[in-house]
């Protein structure tokens, strides 16, 4: 059973959020403030934390980098909820190493997906190294990759794309559901190059949706996130 730590400081919250993991046959351990959180993360591993921007004590920005600097869960799937809807909160958050967000009020439907899509997620710790990942082949919505043969096929026919392109999606399409920041795409899609902008990522996504979407004017599989950055359709 995978174990969800819920770090909220309003307790109506916090209670409906494990109702609703309960139901979907998950265990969650609730806290009310980020100090707590720190001492939980610390010694226990979790395979997902739903995570409050803002706590007393420590906020949730500061738990999500300490969480990704060290620990048992360096790589734990992280879901921050947010009650501004400001796009520079969403932003923070997923750029303190959040994998996704949510802005209350928020409805059980689209939490419950999220949750979903975040524990489908492959972890770096599971035994899987980095090389496999990369490796690994995915199938989703139509869209086949196939890294070991660098085929792509979309809706039964092949599609050839250069080799950004090529890394893009099938980085998107590994995490469907997932949100990555202009950033994160920036750091996976050109590792180590210098001379290369944010906007350069919104110009590849450009081309990609030229070659796989239906509508360009209206994408189906790469989604734009309004303030957070890009993601593949959930499943």
């Amino acid at each position: 059973m995978a174990h969800v730590l819920v770090v909220e400081d309003d307790p109506h919250i916090r209670e409906l959020i494990a109702l609703h993991l309960g139901l979907e046959g998950l265990d969650s351990t609730g806290v009310a403030d980020g100090r707590e959180a720190l001492g939980r993360l610390d010694g226990t591993r979790f395979d997902l934390v739903v995570l409050d921007v803002m706590l007393p004590g420590v906020d949730g920005v500061t738990v999500c980098k300490a969480l990704r600097r060290s620990g048992p869960n360096l790589d734990t799937p992280v879901l921050m909820l947010t009650a501004r809807g400001e796009e520079s909160d969403k932003v923070l958050g997923l750029e303190s190493g959040a994998d996704d967000y949510l802005a209350k009020p928020f409805g059980v439907r689209e939490f419950v997906a999220r949750v979903r899509a975040l524990l489908r997620r492959p972890r770096a710790s599971t035994g899987a190294s980095p090389a496999d990942s990369a490796d690994r082949p995915v199938a989703v919505h139509g869209v086949e990759v196939d890294p070991a043969r660098r085929r792509v096929r979309v809706r039964g026919h092949e599609v050839e794309l250069t080799a950004q392109e090529f890394r893009l999606l099938h980085l998107l399409a590994s995490h469907p559901g997932i949100v990555f920041s202009r950033e994160a795409l920036l750091a996976r899609v050109w590792p180590g190059q210098t001379f290369v902008t944010p906007r350069s990522v919104d110009t590849l996504v450009k081309r990609l949706r030229k070659r796989i979407e239906l509508d360009t004017d209206s994408p189906a599989l790469v989604l734009t996130v309004w303030g957070a950055g890009y993601k593949f359709a959930d499943v």
